[in-house]
């Protein structure tokens, strides 16, 4: 059960509950996958609103990991999209917010 004290998001795909969480270690994971040079350039990055779906499979890995799962990035990529892409988007975003708060970045 996802633990919203701690960050944690519940995404249910394809009848499997995942929890979906941004610890240090998957921000400095996606940071890496994603090529920004620090907190701000990430967070900077997903304010803009616009997304590929690398970014997405990115995004989905590192906050699953982070949850707990241990699921490389092929087996995120081949997850299904039941419920629809907004699900999965609103679910990541709730965990971003949860990370970042909800105030906007620094420049």
């Amino acid at each position: 059960m996802a633990n919203r004290r701690r960050g944690e998001v519940p995404l249910d795909l394809a009848g499997t509950r995942y929890t979906l969480c941004f610890t240090l270690g998957a921000l400095a994971e996606l940071e890496s996958a994603l090529g920004a040079d620090d907190l701000n350039g990430l967070a900077g990055r997903f304010a803009g609103g616009r997304l590929a779906t690398r970014d997405l499979v990115a995004l989905l890995g590192c906050a699953l990991r982070g949850g707990g799962h241990a699921l490389d990035d092929e087996s995120v990529a081949a997850l299904p999209l039941a419920g629809g892409l907004d699900r999965i988007a609103a679910a990541l975003g709730a965990a971003l917010t949860a990370a970042f708060g909800d105030s906007p970045p620094n420049p």
